[in-house]
């Protein structure tokens, strides 16, 4: 992939402004209108060949609920001494102390006083999210009968997961700090797409055999998924 800087394409309209960032979407057959849990960033999708005209037009009817959203993003929450975090369904006071590793002891995260507490948490997550998931994936994919390539982990703003034609999974490792069923369906989901590449009814029967109870977790991470990102691992 090319990596150039590009500036985004906006409009801005309202009173307070409000700008609005522009993605052109060569399938996307009409606009549509979000506000990132992520940033607080107010974002519109439309058509390639939509009209400026007819974009500004919509931003305009649309204003009332644009403000009614901008500035409804989580505060951050920073990764240090003294924070009671949610870790795959248990809470952990976090603490420092002199040795060099992360240690786990009931209820309590000890963090290496020597290193950048957010930066030695994250890595702590990761590793514990590659044995929860794989394990997950392994034996959601041998019920399934379709074996997964490779997982990866990541921390991406768009999405949960994702599974390609080639048959790698890849999870957002933030998963680990929603309850333990939200993981559970996020793994199916992604397993689900080994036999179904798509969101046919026929895809959505392969996560019901998988996980019955989808339904509540996969709504809890609609509603609740953008505060998983609140949490701050790089500020130092």
């Amino acid at each position: 992939m090319q990596n150039t800087a590009r500036m985004a394409e906006t409009l801005t309209i309202g009173a307070p402004p409000i700008t609005v960032e522009l993605r052109r979407n060569a399938r996307a057959r009409r606009m549509t209108l979000r506000v990132s849990a992520v940033d607080g960033v107010a974002r519109l999708s439309l058509p390639k060949r939509g009209s400026l005209k007819a974009a500004k037009q919509f931003l305009m009817e649309q204003e009332a609920w644009l403000h009614g959203h901008i500035g409804k993003t989580p505060e951050r929450v920073l990764i240090a001494e003294g924070l009671t975090i949610a870790l795959y369904g248990e809470s952990f006071l976090l603490k420092t102390h002199s040795k060099s590793r992360v240690t786990l002891a009931p209820d309590t995260l000890f963090l290496p006083e020597t290193r950048p507490a957010g930066h030695a948490l994250e890595g702590f997550i990761k590793a514990r999210a590659k044995n929860v998931i794989t394990n997950l994936a392994e034996t959601d994919s041998t019920t399934l009968g379709k074996p997964f390539a490779k997982i990866s982990l990541r921390d991406p703003r768009s999405r949960w997961g994702s599974c390609n034609t080639d048959g790698n999974l890849m999870f957002s490792w933030r998963l680990m700090l929603a309850p333990p069923e939200v993981l559970r369906y996020v793994v199916a989901h992604e397993v689900a797409h080994l036999r179904e590449m798509n969101h046919s009814k026929a895809f959505w029967a392969e996560v019901a055999g998988l996980m019955p109870d989808y339904q509540a977790p996969r709504q809890w991470l609609k509603q609740n998924g953008g505060m998983l990102h609140r949490f701050d691992f790089k500020t130092t």
